[in-house]
């Protein structure tokens, strides 16, 4: 261990705060509970650390070895290489924005392209520098719409076909706050049409949120439920998944007045579940209820192009109790590192990834639903997932599978009550052909054990 200080140094301290040692800073602690026996290993060398960590680390299984078909949020995209070479640049390779943002030019300049991208990516018009991930960035949805609303409307609908997670984390989130949730009852019809929403709509109604493509996979056009919403006086919002707006409609050209999403699959590799992306857009009539940072553009007093911190309605540069959320910062790098995989791949290296995604999925989804004992779960257009049943528990298929190096699907029963035996596949352009065959081979014979 580095320690800066000489033993002089620290004694000239002790002496300036009056006490005599190190030890006498925990005076306060019970003696029974000071300094415990923590009965740590002896000390390693670097080299033997190293080599250590390196044996635990080869247990794990990792996706460079394994195929993988799980999603339900988080997706085995390609990263190229010189989206982490640019975000370790020593400039931006830091998770936090600064603190005196006007003095670093280059970081608000990443932060204003990324804002940028997002709204053009979403078909909104304001965009903040992003939230922790996806489940967050719907939770402060539902805090813009109460800030909107001033707290006279408290119910939020919720698609049962929003993501499991982020239900639960939009009421862990708004616990205690007087807003009720309703819309993903246990007993819900998974398989309605979600224009049945409307029928929960009344003039307390502040928000309804959607998934686009929804948990599932299905895609739906809301323009029709978004007209609804809109005539009741609600909000309407959408969750993304940002790779598929590359083939579908942007979700502000069916009215949308909030979009989110998991900016995961936008050049952030999966890593036991983060650090993740946040995005979170909306219409600039919105703007002064929106959480986070926003980075203006301008010009200085001498005409040059200045970026700037705009609008930002967070507690450390208004009153505490003026803002619309306690949210402090954003994912810096994580927006970056999608603001470096966007314009490397550009509106039409988008629209080909998404399509390779799609037709690889449907193609997975007809081999799989040919199978004996397999049948897909529902007949709407998907993107690149979509749900089986299977003549045995997801979770014995999944163990099965990772036999023969395969990352299987997401199991439904684990959260929906009514789905046991279904499992929710992912393809994305990671998956050939050939371990799509494989997988559907491997199926066909472990289901059968």
């Amino acid at each position: 261990m580095f320690l800066p200080h000489t033993e002089k140094e620290r004694q000239e301290m002790l002496a300036t705060i009056g006490v005599n040692s190190i030890e006498d800073l925990f005076a306060a602690i019970p003696e029974k509970y000071r300094f415990p026996d923590l009965n740590l290993p002896s000390a390693l060398t670097e080299m033997e650390a190293q080599a250590a960590i390196s044996d635990l680390a080869s247990w794990n299984d990792n996706l460079t070895e394994m195929i993988c078909f799980l999603g339900a949020g988080a997706y085995n995209h390609y990263v190229p290489a010189v989206v982490d070479t640019i975000i370790r640049r020593g400039e931006f390779l830091t998770a936090y924005t600064p603190y005196q943002p006007e003095v670093s030019q280059g970081t608000l300049q990443a932060i204003f392209d990324y804002q940028s991208l997002m709204t053009a990516l979403t078909g909104m018009e304001v965009s903040n520098a992003s939230h922790y991930d996806g489940a967050t960035a719907v939770a402060e949805a539902v805090t813009m719409a109460n800030a909107h609303f001033r707290g006279k409307r408290n119910r939020v609908i919720l698609s049962p076909a929003l993501h499991p997670h982020y239900r639960q984390t939009v009421r862990t989130y708004h616990a205690n706050t007087g807003i009720q949730f309703v819309g993903d009852e246990p007993e819900v019809d998974l398989l309605a049409h979600p224009n049945h929403l409307a029928n929960l709509l009344d003039d307390n109604t502040a928000l309804v949120m959607v998934q686009y493509p929804d948990f599932f996979g299905r895609i739906y056009d809301y323009t029709n439920l978004a007209e609804k919403v809109h005539q009741a006086g609600a909000l309407f919002a959408v969750s993304v998944n940002p790779i598929a707006l590359g083939l579908l409609k942007a979700p502000g050209e069916f009215g949308a007045d909030i979009v989110t999403g998991e900016g995961q699959p936008l050049g952030i590799p999966l890593s036991y579940g983060g650090p993740y992306l946040g995005i979170f857009t909306t219409r600039k009539e919105f703007v002064r209820k929106m959480a986070g940072r926003l980075v203006g553009e301008t010009v200085d007093n001498r005409g040059q192009k200045a970026y700037v911190l705009t609008l930002t309605a967070r507690e450390q540069h208004i009153r505490r109790e003026k803002a619309t959320s306690n949210i402090c910062t954003n994912q810096g790098l994580m927006a970056l590192a999608a603001a470096v995989y966007l314009s490397l791949v550009g509106k039409h290296g988008l629209r080909q990834l998404a399509e390779l995604c799609y037709h690889k999925a449907h193609y997975a989804a007809q081999q799989i639903a040919a199978l004996e004992g397999f049948s897909l779960w529902s007949h709407e257009p998907f993107f690149n997932e979509f749900v089986v049943k299977a003549p045995i528990s997801p979770a014995v298929l999944n163990e099965k599978l990772l036999e023969y190096g395969i990352v299987g699907g997401y199991d439904l029963g684990q959260d929906y009550p009514s789905l046991q035996n279904h499992i929710m596949f992912a393809v994305t352009e990671m998956n050939t052909k050939e371990e799509i065959d494989y997988l559907v081979s491997t199926l066909a014979e472990v289901s059968h054990a």
